[in-house]
C-alpha cells in the first residue's frame, strides 16, 4: 500500500506512518479545525430550544462503526469443515477498498492503515446522504 505526495513520489509505509503521526499530533496539539458544517435552520423557521435538546439527545447515540473486508455464500456442510487453517475464499480482490459500516449500513469506503501498531481506516470515498437514504427505500 502506497500513495504518492504532492510532487508525485511514492511514499513508504514508514512516512505514511509519519504523515499519520503528526497529523494526530497536531489534532491532540489543538492545531486541527473543525470542519464548517452547513447550518439547516434557515432565518423563517429557527431551532426551537427544545428541538436543540431533542437534537443532542440523537447526537449522543451511540452506533456500532464495522469494517467489512468482503463476505462469501458456503453451504452449512463446507463450514462445519472449517478448522484452524482453514481458508475461506471471499469476493474481493487484496488491496481493495473495505467497506465501513454504520449499524450494518454502508456509508464509505476505505483503506487499512496501521498506526502506533493499531489498526486504522483512512476513508477514500464516503457514500453521500442523498445515495444512503436512495438505498432505505
Amino acid at each position: 500500500m502506497s500513495e504518492q505526495n504532492d510532487q508525485g513520489e511514492q511514499l513508504d509505509q514508514s512516512e505514511l506512518d509519519d504523515i499519520w503521526g503528526d497529523a494526530m499530533a497536531e489534532q491532540e496539539q489543538g492545531g486541527v479545525k473543525k470542519a464548517e458544517l452547513d447550518d439547516f435552520s434557515s432565518a423563517n423557521d429557527p431551532i426551537t430550544q427544545e428541538e436543540r435538546r431533542k437534537l443532542d439527545t440523537i447526537l449522543d447515540i451511540p452506533v456500532t462503526i464495522s469494517m467489512e473486508v468482503g463476505r462469501t455464500q458456503i453451504s452449512i456442510r463446507n463450514l462445519l469443515q472449517l478448522n484452524q487453517g482453514s481458508v475461506v475464499e471471499l469476493d474481493r480482490l487484496a488491496g481493495e477498498a473495505l467497506d465501513v459500516m454504520v449499524n450494518g449500513t454502508l456509508i464509505a469506503h476505505g483503506e487499512v492503515v496501521v498506526v502506533n501498531d493499531k489498526f486504522g481506516i483512512r476513508l477514500t470515498d464516503v457514500i453521500s446522504q442523498t445515495e444512503r437514504i436512495k438505498k432505505l427505500k
